[in-house]
């Protein structure tokens, strides 16, 4: 018999998610590890048919538990992959990394796994870290990776928010995102082995931030300033607000609804306007915006995100305040239907009245503004009404003269407009008219003269109290019978008089037309008419006197005064006539020299050139220096011809290379000679002499009261404001007052009254002053000068002072003092030596004097 043995190896190898990779493992296991041996003996067919059939069957049992065991195993997975996804459960999602793979001889690389993109909720409150993801290479089985991930929020800024297991390769978020800030994150897994080397190729990773509804719309302005024309129709567009989420815009949370709170105030409707929900365009829906009644409303308007849910929605306001303008609804109206006023003739830019309106639109408006018309009672434009900025009225003014002996009132008819016209379909009057009556008053006018100014023509020289003309004003006022006086008021050269009665004007003088008051032949004199009205009036008239020119004015020679060198050039002196008066009567002019003195003509001749000049030139050869004057008749043309002889005072001198005299001679030529400039600076040092000789004199003269400057003690000082200073060396030399303006008072006094001596007037002694002999003029033994100069030898002669010691200095009194030696000072008592012993009833001041002169002969 036959026997055959058959061993039958299966494995089946099942690569699920990570809930059923442990079953998977235990189906491989069994796999790998069942093996099952047949043996079957020809030997007996009987028994070899019966174990055939058995072990059939026991593989069949095999096979459909196998397969029994691997759908568990799958239906296991599929609900532990979806479980784990919902819940988050402490199983996370599997990343593969695709492995490299040889296919016999050749190397190839499979085609890379696109990674779906892994969606982390924003404001996660944790735990952390909180796995997201677990990355994972087919070569983690064989060898030993390590597994990191590069990119932001990883190993770039912002750091410290994924990390990854380095080994398990779990991927987990440490802390709270925000997508308002990062709205997702690119990250690059990488799995390298245990020496760095790279195993698999990196695979990107994108984190979606899944939005929150974590913020509230906000306004971009909280206050929302519109306007709108008063009386638009429904649907006027006002404004638009706008408002803005941070949220995900693409879903609820960031998408937003508007609505209208509240309006102030709900007149004349509480809905006087909507606005639209997804684009915040406010616009009016009801009719009667009136500025008069409601000058503006205020809206309160909501954002809610969550498409408006205000359930689940945020929601945020804002303030629109919607001005009503002004349109010209209103016509402006005359506050009176006739204004008066009064205006002094003659009086220009006088206002007359004022006209008042009243117009309810906005002031300071165009529709506000009122603009005045003249329609009726002033042909000649003499009125005008403008308008007053300020308060809006108009001002009735005159701009041209009113005489009042013309017209003496008038009677305007004014419109009111405004600067634009009335709205459609107001039913009100477009303007408003209103009548001004003006009154002209009567002045006083200036009388005028005419014409102004009068011109006349007359020959000068015409001799004084000659009669010109006579010039007389008009008085415009005709009704008032008023006289004329006439003055003048403008006569430079003073040459007329005028009749105060009839202004008749005569001459006070000869008339010169060469008078520098005459300007192009014209004199020109303004008198003046003055009525008697209360206040008086004046008015003025100009008369110009054209004057014809007569031949009174004999031609001179010009230049008065030339040069000449000693040795004149052949050419000679080239003078000119010139002569005040007009043509016909001055040139042509002839030229002549004078027959005397003679040696005019034998030394010079004169040859005339043309009508204007001549050439003077020197017959001999050489001419000493000096000034001579040259006589030369010159006659002029006028019918009556004039005459004159002219000097030209020549100055010969010495001449430098380029023929002009030197600076010598032009000293000469001015009148200064030799002589006179040594006698200027002689006297010029007599003067220094004298300067300095006074100079001398004032040094010796203080160096003589210095000398003469008395030592005395500070108690004998009788000077009350002299202070005393303990201070060596010499006392001060400034003092109150000076002791050489003191003089006997005798002058003060009529001789009648005067006392004989004198006496300290600026202190009275308070007992009566007793009445002495007059003391005799000699000179007294005990002199005060002796005592001065015993007690100055005693200062020099003491050895004991000190060398700096020095004498006080006062004011010298000088020599022939008008007070005179006080030895010669007599008593007001007519007889015998006077006592001073009353000296010491004065003071400590006095009792040096007392002890000199007082007491007995002891």
């Amino acid at each position: 018999s036959n026997s055959c043995d058959i061993s039958t190896s299966c494995s089946s190898k099942s690569s699920s998610s990570s809930n059923s990779g442990g079953i998977s493992r235990s189906v491989r296991s069994i796999f790998r590890n069942s093996s099952i041996s047949t043996s079957c003996s020809s030997n007996s067919s009987n028994s070899g048919g019966i174990s055939r059939s058995v072990r059939s069957i026991f593989i069949i049992i095999i096979i459909i538990i196998i397969i029994i065991i691997i759908i568990i195993s799958i239906i296991i997975s599929s609900s532990s992959s979806s479980g784990s996804s919902s819940s988050h459960s402490n199983t996370v999602p599997e990343i593969v990394i695709p492995s490299r793979q040889l296919d016999g001889e050749l190397k190839r690389m499979k085609r890379d796994w696109v990674i779906p993109p892994i969606n982390v909720p924003e404001n996660s409150r944790g735990p952390f870290p909180q796995e997201l993801v677990r990355i994972r290479s087919d070569h983690d089985n064989k060898v030993n990776l390590r597994y990191s991930v590069t990119g932001p929020g990883a190993d770039q800024p912002p750091t410290g928010i994924f990390s990854i297991d380095p080994i398990s390769g779990e991927l987990s978020v440490l802390k709270p995102l925000d997508r308002e800030h990062i709205a997702s994150f690119h990250l690059r897994a990488h799995a390298v082995d245990l020496n760095g080397n790279q195993v698999e190729n990196p695979i990107d990773i994108v984190i979606n931030v899944i939005d929150m509804n974590d913020n509230r719309p906000e306004f971009v302005h909280q206050i929302w300033n519109g306007t709108v024309p008063e009386g638009s129709r429904p649907g006027t567009s006002v404004m638009t607000v706008t408002s803005e989420d941070k949220d995900d815009p693409r879903t609820q949370n960031g998408q937003l609804r508007y609505k209208i709170l509240s309006q102030n105030p709900e007149s004349p409707s509480s809905n006087m306007f909507t606005i639209n929900n997804r684009t915040g365009s406010i616009i009016t829906v009801a009719a009667g915006l009136d500025r008069e009644k409601v000058p503006q409303y205020t809206l309160i308007i909501q954002a809610t995100d969550m498409e408006g849910n205000p359930m689940y929605g945020l929601s945020n306001t804002a303030t629109a305040v919607i001005r009503v303008t002004d349109v010209n609804d209103n016509p402006p109206e005359f506050t009176a239907d006739t204004f008066y006023g009064e205006v002094p003739e003659n009086r220009v830019n006088a206002i007359v009245a004022n006209l008042t309106v009243t117009d309810k639109d906005q002031p300071n408006t165009p529709a506000w503004n009122a603009v005045y018309k003249i329609t009726g009672g002033d042909p000649t434009g003499r009125f005008s009404v403008p308008t007053d900025p300020t308060t809006n009225e108009g001002l009735v003014t005159v701009v041209k003269p009113i005489d009042f002996e013309t017209s003496r009132s008038f009677v305007l008819t004014v419109v009111a407009v405004n600067e634009v016209a009335l709205e459609r379909g107001i039913h009100l009057p477009r303007q408003s008219t209103a009548t001004v009556s003006i009154r002209v008053i009567d002045v006083n006018e200036s009388p005028y003269f005419d014409p102004n100014p009068k011109l006349i023509r007359l020959d000068e020289g015409m001799p004084g109290e000659s009669v010109l003309t006579t010039y007389t004003a008009q008085d415009p006022d005709r009704f008032m019978q008023q006289s004329m006086r006439y003055s003048k008021l403008s006569d430079p050269a003073d040459w007329l008089r005028i009749d105060p009665n009839n202004g008749r004007i005569t001459t006070i003088a000869v008339l010169d037309r060469e008078s520098p008051y005459v300007q192009n032949n014209m004199y020109n004199a303004t008198f003046l008419a003055t009525d008697n009205g209360v206040p008086p009036a004046s008015g003025t008239g100009t008369l110009q006197i054209l004057l014809r020119d007569i031949n009174d004015n004999a031609p001179l020679v010009f230049p008065e005064e030339v040069e000449m060198c000693e040795k004149p050039e052949p050419n000679g002196i080239n003078i000119t006539a010139l002569d005040e008066d007009l043509n016909p009567n001055a040139g042509p002019f002839a030229f002549e020299l004078p027959y005397r003195p003679l040696d005019v003509r034998r030394n010079w001749t004169l040859t005339r050139l043309n009508g204007d000049h001549a050439q003077l030139s020197l017959r001999i050869g050489f001419l000493e220096r000096g000034i001579y004057k040259i006589p030369i008749v010159i006659t002029d043309s006028g019918n009556l011809p004039m005459s004159n002889m002219s000097y030209l005072r020549l100055k010969v001198c010495h001449c430098d290379q380029n023929g002009d005299c030197t600076e010598h001679e032009r000293a000469i030529a001015a009148g200064l000679g030799t002589g006179a400039i040594i006698a200027i600076l002689l006297c010029i040092i007599i003067l220094l002499i004298l300067v300095l000789l006074f100079v001398m004199w004032m040094k010796r003269r203080d160096k003589e009261r210095q000398a003469k400057q008395l030592l005395i003690d500070p108690e004998d000082d009788v000077r009350d404001n002299i202070l005393k200073y303990d201070e060596e060396g010499g006392g001060e030399e400034d003092q109150d007052y000076d002791l050489s303006q003191l003089q006997q008072p005798d002058t003060l006094e009529p001789d009648s009254v005067k006392p004989v001596g004198i006496r300290r007037l600026d202190e009275r002694p308070l007992h009566p002053e007793p009445q002495y002999p007059v003391r005799s003029a000699a000179p007294h033994p005990g002199d005060i000068g002796d005592f001065i100069n015993e007690g100055l030898k005693a200062a020099d002669n003491d050895p004991t002072a000190p060398p700096y010691d020095s004498l006080l200095v006062f004011d010298y009194e000088g020599s022939g003092s008008t007070a005179g030696s006080l030895s010669s000072i007599n008593s007001s008592s007519s007889g015998g030596d006077q006592d001073y012993d009353y000296l010491n009833d004065w003071g400590p001041r006095f009792r040096k004097l007392a002890d000199m002169y007082g007491g007995t002969d002891e």
